[in-house]
């Protein structure tokens, strides 16, 4: 059964993601990000190009040459994954096919539409069986 871990109160999406994300590669830990929207994808490649200014967070597009030995892979697709242990989610709506995953991280803004659909997406997981734990990222 996939892990969801939901980081809410963002005050900036895309930082908190970033930072997650730096984590993750401190960690050693691979990670899959889904975003569907283009505009927000750029955004992100260009963030962990940025930040944090002291490092260096290794990523590219899934369907890059460089995919295979690269730890953070960006996609809109996840027809064919890279990998199945760790998937960021940075869209409204749940991934298709999210169960496939051992741990699904889902990152929410503090804007309503952003509210709102998280809030969607905690009923559908729980409806699939799945166990959330939630992590406040307003009281950092």
């Amino acid at each position: 059964m996939t892990e969801v871990f939901f980081y809410h109160g963002a005050a900036d999406k895309v930082a908190a993601a970033c930072a997650l994300l730096g984590g993750a590669y401190a960690q050693k830990k691979p990670m899959l990000v889904y975003v569907p929207e283009k505009e927000l994808a750029s955004h992100i490649d260009r963030q962990l190009w940025n930040q944090p200014a002291l490092s260096f967070v290794p990523h590219c597009r899934a369907d890059s040459p460089l995919a295979a030995e690269t730890p953070v892979l960006i996609t809109d697709n996840l027809d064919q994954p890279a990998q199945l242990d760790r998937l960021m989610n940075l869209d409204l709506n749940a991934p298709p096919g999210f169960e496939r995953f051992q741990r699904l991280i889902e990152v929410v803004g503090q804007d309503d539409e952003d509210r709102l659909a998280a809030r969607a997406r905690v009923k559908f997981y729980k409806d699939s069986g799945c166990e959330v734990q939630y992590f406040d990222l307003s009281k950092r």
